[in-house]
């Protein structure tokens, strides 16, 4: 099973570093990332690009600023997986999820959705 995660970014550049970190500490490695640049005019793109370090996984992508929306579907026209996440260019991810995601589809295998929740941290 095979995880699409799609990261719309827009003038992220104080963010996406951490965001990047919480994707590669996932316990399930079966995924792509497809970083969406959706204009940015700030660092998002080198500071994208520096923290993949060429990991295959993580696919970067840019066009002219279009919105959110516009990004995130550009990512679903790119993605290969069984199941999408959207996850913010701003937003961390807890390191079991994709491995919660997983084992909740392979055991209710009329799911087809699944909602987490979230906290918000402060620094």
């Amino acid at each position: 099973m095979k995880f699409s995660i799609i990261v719309p970014c827009y003038n992220v550049g104080n963010y996406i570093e951490k965001t990047i970190k919480s994707i590669c500490l996932q316990t399930y490695s079966n995924f792509e990332v497809l970083l969406i640049d959706d204009g940015s005019t700030d660092n998002t793109k080198d500071i994208i690009l520096k923290a993949v370090n060429g990991d295959q996984r993580f696919i970067y992508y840019y066009q002219k600023n279009s919105g959110v929306s516009a990004a995130r579907n550009k990512g679903l026209e790119l993605s290969r997986g069984d199941y999408i996440y959207f996850l913010d260019g701003d937003d961390a991810i807890e390191p079991n999820l994709l491995e919660v995601a997983e084992k909740h589809f392979r055991s209710n295998s009329d799911v087809e959705m699944l909602s987490f929740g979230y906290k918000i941290n402060k620094n």
